[in-house]
């Protein structure tokens, strides 16, 4: 007689066998004039989504107005800010880290081995292979497995570059987050999970962004907006650039105008919250077992400060 399955058993068969994700979307070639109006009809809807007449626009302001911006060679601290001081000191254009705040969540009682009991059955995707230097490709190598399998992976894992958990809707784990209400409109939740040695490669994003380091330390490495002249952007979309240099190994020789690019040092300690204004560029180095979630604004960037020949008629 076949023995009946328990509890147990079920959960482990799930473990072994995750229901896979959605795959991700077909990277199909499509002919020029189709990749040209699919741009056209992103870039019209992300200026919709943020009130501004053009995207272009509001990226070259930005730069215009981070030219006028003091040197800073260290991001400042300051403990916890109400929503009115926070956008004063937002409308600055630096970036700044709040203290104080962060460390009150739910999430950041939990410990790994909490993690991977109670939600070891979530259904992730990793970043695996080299996804630094492919960061911004449509068809970069992923890998759909559980929460739990993805913990196992890197707990064995040796390479110098180990599979992270980047740029994730977990609305479990979003359940245990308090977001101060600094932004009038946001974008979801992000959760960014991984051991020692994972990277977010330099890149900026033309929307505000708060960073919150829930568990371990990362290493951020900050450069304003305007100096994007020497860091030889690449569009990925219109609010989207990377960059092919590497601020922690630079290699003058390929990228000589990167020397002149100003770059500032951020350790990010756990219960931290970083202010990232619009069109900063970073680099995002894990330094020990992270866990790391943050928000993008969804408006127009606080340095810009209201300017009303950007906002959509």
């Amino acid at each position: 007689m076949k023995k009946p399955v328990t509890g147990n058993q079920e959960r482990r068969e799930t473990r072994r066998s995750p229901r896979l994700l959605p795959p991700r979307p077909s990277s199909t070639a499509m002919s020029p004039e189709d990749a040209i109006v699919k741009k056209q009809a992103r870039e019209r809807k992300d200026a919709l989504v943020r009130g501004v007449a053009s995207i272009q626009e509001m990226r070259e302001a930005i730069k215009r107005a981070s030219r006028n911006l003091p040197a800073i060679s260290a991001v400042p601290r300051m403990g916890m800010l109400d929503a009115a001081v926070f956008r004063m000191h937002a409308a600055k254009g630096l970036p700044f880290v709040i203290t104080g705040l962060v460390g009150k969540w739910p999430l950041s009682a939990l410990t790994p081995q909490t993690l991977r009991d109670r939600f070891g059955e979530l259904h992730v995707r990793a970043r695996v292979g080299d996804y630094v230097n492919t960061a911004f490709a449509p068809d970069r190598a992923m890998q759909d497995m559980s929460l739990l399998a993805y913990l196992e992976l890197v707990a064995n894992d040796t390479q110098d570059l180990p599979p992270y958990l980047g740029n994730l809707e977990l609305r479990e784990l979003n359940a245990l987050c308090h977001w101060p209400a600094y932004f009038n409109k946001m974008g979801p939740p992000r959760f960014w999970l991984g051991p020692s040695g994972t990277v977010t490669p330099l890149h900026c994003d033309y929307d505000d962004n708060i960073f919150a380091q829930v568990w371990g330390s990362k290493r951020i490495l900050l450069s304003p907006p305007h100096h994007d002249e020497f860091l030889y952007p690449r569009e990925a979309n219109a609010i989207l650039f990377g960059s092919p240099f590497n601020p922690e190994a630079p290699d003058f020789e390929k990228f000589p105008l990167a020397r002149q690019a100003a770059m500032i040092e951020c350790l990010m300690q756990p219960g931290e919250l970083l202010y990232v204004p619009a069109g900063w560029y970073h680099q995002v180095r894990a330094l020990t077992f992270s866990l790391s979630a943050n928000r993008w604004a969804r408006a127009l960037p606080l340095a810009l400060n209201g300017d009303a020949s950007l906002k959509a008629g």
